[in-house]
């Protein structure tokens, strides 16, 4: 076990951060929480979705999600959310209308839930072109309430609408390595995170095709598994492997990383997913993994 953590370090330590530039952020960390209401911890948590002054946590050890409101920085609350038909709760989003989707991991389908927590069933999507079977790896809901779904049995992105009706597709780029995430830009940019080849594709509203946003970031990022964007059209990576946060421009140019392995606040171990507070735009919430916790760090510019 010492072995492996001191082989960790000198990972990290070897993806050191280079000097920021002129347009690099600094995240400061606010707050941890550990707990729900009723003072339950975590049980290595791989999913997060900020709202409008709401997070929801999927608490996948713990089979779970858990809903919290989150007012400049601060959270409170923690309400359980459970139900016997979402066992493995992995990847999650709000709608505008506070409703909740998640992706059940182990049954590979997209759970919904009401504003209030009660289970509404499995999103039925309709119309959707062959192949039938659908491995969904990651979920984004835009600012219209269309459902970007990261199909990755189908090598595709299907966006629907809120019901679940075909809306259309597009196929994963040519010579991609292995898609774990997907973010919608506030311009209706769909990005698209190679974990594998550490880069970033993207296709502009309109477009039928995904390009390379960036080169290969190996330099940067050892294995990223998440991808959010701020309505400046920010690019925010949260690098698993590396427990580190890369940011870039908005054209795919690096601008910064930070944070580090660690077990004390501000430092990560193993994060999963990390969301932006609709509520300000400058609070980053990172769903801390091996911590058994989330943390909230503001964008300090």
């Amino acid at each position: 076990m010492a072995k492996t953590i001191i082989t960790m370090l000198a990972l990290a330590g070897a993806l050191a951060s280079p000097a920021l530039g002129a347009d690099a952020i600094k995240l400061k960390h606010l707050t941890t929480e550990f707990n729900d209401e009723k003072g339950g911890t975590m049980k290595a948590p791989e999913g997060i979705a900020c709202g409008k002054r709401q997070l929801v946590v999927s608490d996948t050890g713990g089979g779970r999600l858990l809903s919290y409101s989150i007012e400049n920085g601060s959270v409170r609350g923690g309400t359980e959310i459970k139900a016997e038909q979402v066992p493995y709760p992995t990847k999650v989003q709000l709608t505008s209308k506070g409703e909740i989707l998640v992706i059940d991991g182990k049954l590979r389908r997209i759970a919904h839930f009401s504003p209030e927590g009660s289970f509404a069933g499995y999103l039925d999507l309709k119309g959707v072109p062959a192949p039938a079977t659908i491995a969904p790896r990651g979920i984004r809901v835009d600012d219209k309430d269309n459902i970007h779904i990261l199909d990755i049995f189908g090598a595709r992105v299907i966006v629907t609408d809120a019901a679940g009706t075909f809306q259309s597709q597009m196929p994963f780029p040519e010579g991609y390595r292995f898609i774990s995430d997907l973010a919608v830009s506030a311009s209706g940019t769909t990005l698209l995170l190679d974990s594998v080849a550490s880069r970033v594709y993207a296709a502009a509203r309109g477009e039928t095709a995904f390009k390379p946003l960036t080169d290969g970031m190996k330099e940067y990022l050892q294995f990223p598994t998440s991808i959010a964007t701020d309505k400046q059209g920010k690019i925010f990576i949260l690098d698993q492997t590396g427990n580190a946060v890369v940011t870039l421009g908005q054209d795919g140019s690096f601008q910064g990383r930070q944070l580090n392995i660690g077990w004390k606040n501000s430092f990560l171990h193993y994060p999963s997913q990390l969301c932006i507070s609709e509520e300000n735009d400058i609070d980053v919430v990172i769903a801390d993994r091996n911590n058994n916790r989330i943390q909230v760090f503001r964008v300090v510019r």
